[in-house]
């Protein structure tokens, strides 16, 4: 039975790599689903909902051993999904301008993709904090609960301003907003003068940093070793001299009750990060090209593709329905209790499975949202339909 479901599998594993046109960059679909993970991830084990005086509230381990700060290294990644976004927008603009459409129709399909799964998610959670409160959950509980689960929709109200800003950005030079940045940080944390708002001009300048990174690689630029080297080197040497000598936090990672945020809103040192990122994306597209030729891993990519806002919309419910689930059995570790110990770590590692089957339960009940709703095909005379000639498969044509 075993022996058949493989076969079964590796056998739609190859009808799918062989309906793939060949003109795909599958690179660019494997960064994506790369990037879309390593957020889930980082979320997974950075933040713990602990339950203490009869609520519930967020930590993190990062807040109580800072020695695990390069955890955030590895899970950070969200200026590799802005490098993308940011090339396929620009590809997919050019590509509809190419055919005769205008730019309002682009919009709103891509905004369709964007936007459609968001609907079902506050729904859910309007219905959720609403039965809690009435319930007698206390108000700092369903606010911990509200704000983790809606933390995706900053990242996602960004990313779709910036794809609506295509047009304007498409040939913008990523040192401009880069210099934004230096400048905005040289006010709040050089000379500590300004607004309290002026940092949040980052927010759009520091990610817009990657996207146009994302639009040059579009145009045909960045191609070369060389450019990519120098975005890793330079931008990991940089970041290196924020965190060393100009006192930027050491995690790419808000930490609850930290002074500084380097995501809250982005500072220089985040925005270096990124840059070396997206040297380390560029420099691995030769590997993720022969990675994804494979038919089981094309597969495993295209999944995560195809479901890539829903996963990232669903992940952090996913982490708290499990843990409210456990609370029936009391306090867990590694789910409840304090992120305090290397302990905890090893205890949220055993959970993450766990966090991977609560995901795909949400994944299976909203992930229509994001592919829409199906047309409905026009029904053909069935002498027609029998006496169509068959359509050559790709490698017949």
């Amino acid at each position: 039975m075993h022996a058949l479901r493989l076969d079964a599998l590796r056998l739609g594993a190859r009808r799918l790599d062989a309906a793939t046109p060949a003109s795909r960059d599958r690179a660019v679909d494997a960064l994506r689903a790369l990037a879309i993970l390593g957020v889930v991830l980082g979320h997974w084990l950075v933040t713990a909902l602990v339950a203490q005086d009869g609520a519930l509230h967020t930590e993190s381990p990062l807040g109580h051993r800072p020695s695990l700060a390069p955890v955030s290294w590895l899970f950070q990644t969200l200026a590799v999904f802005f490098l993308v976004g940011g090339h396929v927008a620009t590809r997919s603009l050019a590509t509809a301008q190419t055919r005769g459409h205008s730019y309002g129709h682009w919009l709103r399909a891509r905004m369709a993709r964007l936007l459609r799964p968001v609907t079902a998610l506050l729904a859910l959670w309007t219905v959720t904090a609403a039965a809690l409160l009435l319930g007698g959950t206390p108000l700092a509980t369903v606010h911990s609960l509200v704000k983790l689960a809606l933390s995706p929709l900053w990242f996602l109200l960004v990313f779709a301003a910036l794809t609506a800003a295509t047009p304007l950005v498409a040939r913008l030079n990523p040192l401009w907003p880069l210099a934004v940045v230096l400048h905005v940080d040289l006010l709040r944390f050089g000379l500590h003068v300004g607004p309290s708002w002026l940092g949040w001009t980052n927010l759009a300048a520091g990610w817009l940093v990657p996207y146009t990174l994302g639009a040059a690689w579009a145009r045909g630029e960045l191609r070369s070793r060389r450019s990519a080297r120098a975005l890793l080197f330079g931008g990991t040497a940089a970041t290196a001299l924020l965190v060393g000598c100009a006192g930027y936090p050491a995690s790419m990672v808000g930490v609850p009750g930290a002074a500084v945020s380097n995501l809250n809103p982005p500072t220089l040192a985040a925005v270096t990060f990124g840059l070396a990122q997206c040297g380390l994306a560029l420099s691995l597209r030769d590997r993720l090209r022969r990675a994804a030729a494979r038919p089981l891993v094309w597969a495993a990519v295209a999944l995560v593709n195809l479901s890539a806002m829903t996963v990232f919309l669903w992940h952090q419910t996913a982490m708290m329905a499990t843990t409210a689930t456990g609370l029936v059995a009391g306090r867990l570790p590694g789910l409840h209790t304090a992120p305090d110990s290397l302990l905890w770590v090893a205890y949220r590692l055993a959970w993450l499975p766990v966090f991977a089957v609560a995901l795909a339960l949400c994944l299976a009940a909203f992930r229509h949202r994001e592919r829409g709703p199906r047309r409905t095909r026009r029904r053909s005379s069935r002498v027609v339909h029998r006496h169509l000639p068959p359509r050559k498969s790709p490698h017949h044509a």
